[in-house]
């Protein structure tokens, strides 16, 4: 039988929550204090960067006459496309340079994504709907994606037997996966597995579901014809080897975010919640967010890679943060919570992978729990 909490432990409880929100509140504010020109000059460096490696892997892989020099390209061009979707996209629109003088190019609602994926419904679902109901059954659209099961707040079907095998698939085209699931398409087609339908698009009039449709095109038609008919046809005879080149760089782009993305809120040990859960006050939102969470360690080139996203954790606290501050800012924040009983998860990239994929097998039968 399960031992109920005293009123004097369910006090001290919540004037611990309190002291670690208060904790939290001051790491955010010594980081937001110093935003200014370091991260600018930050997030330019980066784009300088990315546009290099583009010029480099653009014209390697059309001029390569070789295996080695076409690989090179195919590497700089993957390297430009994860920055883009990454350390910049993913950043930019959280509102992380608004307003910050020289940053106007990266400012969240005017800002272009160099990826398939719609800005606008990106901001409502990611933004609002993911980051303020991390992980809470019903309320998160993240662990309701699609037909698959990330979560035994999903009841099972027989779709989740294959699941596995699907989502290994579904990672070479992680983003247009992610795109087609913002915009509210993948609900559409297949539902979120919620009985309720609780997801985007509650109202599956015909209207909406073209709507969403057009949400979804609106960024795959460009992307697609920039990537795999402009550039290739600018090669002419060589329009299928430019073509195999772009595609590649694009796989390991998807896999990458794939990898990157799963491991924040997938694992044997990181806390769902019920249907209904909310907050009661700041430092138990705080909390929730970081047990709903984890990171994985990589070294600093591939975090940039990342976005930071290997600092899950931080970036849920904090989503606007720029990401140099996330990286800076991460021993504050696991030394707080070790110090008020919060679990701060932490693990190398390989070990994680491994418990991602174990959730996932777990989740594909119907006795799971």
């Amino acid at each position: 039988m399960q031992r109920v909490a005293t009123t004097t432990e369910a006090r001290e409880h919540t004037e611990q929550l309190q002291q670690f929100g208060k904790a939290i509140d001051e790491i955010r504010r010594r980081a937001e204090t110093s935003i200014g020109a370091e991260d600018v000059a930050h997030i330019r460096r980066v784009r300088r960067a990315s546009t290099t490696l583009e010029l480099i892997g653009r014209a390697l892989i059309h001029v390569s006459p070789e295996p080695l020099s076409f690989v090179a390209g195919v590497v700089a061009l993957f390297l430009h496309k994860q920055l883009e979707t990454a350390e910049i996209g993913h950043t930019v629109l959280h509102g992380a340079y608004d307003g910050l003088p020289g940053a106007e190019a990266f400012a969240s609602t005017t800002f272009r994504w160099r990826t398939a994926i719609d800005e606008e419904s990106w901001r409502v679902a990611h933004n609002v709907r993911h980051h303020q109901y991390t992980n809470i059954g019903g309320r998160d659209p993240d662990i309701h994606f699609g037909p698959v099961r990330l979560t035994t707040l999903t009841p099972h079907n027989l779709f989740h037997y294959v699941q596995v095998p699907w989502l290994l698939w579904e990672a070479s085209v992680f983003l247009f996966g992610i795109n087609v699931h913002v915009t509210g398409v993948i609900d559409a087609v297949f539902g979120n597995g919620r009985p309720e339908k609780l997801d985007f698009l509650r109202d599956r009039s015909s209207v909406n579901v073209r709507r969403a449709f057009g949400r979804m095109l609106r960024k795959l038609i460009p992307h697609v014809a920039r990537e795999y008919v402009f550039f290739p046809a600018l090669a002419g005879p060589f329009f299928a080897k430019v073509l195999f080149g772009n595609w590649l760089s694009a796989t390991m782009c998807n896999l990458y975010s794939a990898a990157t993305i799963y491991c924040g809120h997938v694992g044997d040990q990181i806390d769902q919640y019920p249907d209904g859960t909310r907050a009661h006050s700041r430092g138990e939102w705080y909390c929730m967010q970081v047990e709903s969470s984890q990171n994985f360690d990589v070294p600093l080139p591939l975090s940039i890679l990342c976005g930071a996203l290997d600092r899950q954790i931080e970036h849920h606290l904090f989503p606007r943060l720029p990401t140099n501050r996330l990286r800076q800012i991460s021993p504050d924040v696991r030394r707080v919570c070790e110090q008020h009983g919060v679990r701060y998860r932490c693990d190398s990239w390989p070990r994680t992978l491994a418990a991602v994929f174990r959730r996932l097998c777990r989740l594909s039968l119907a006795s799971a729990r």
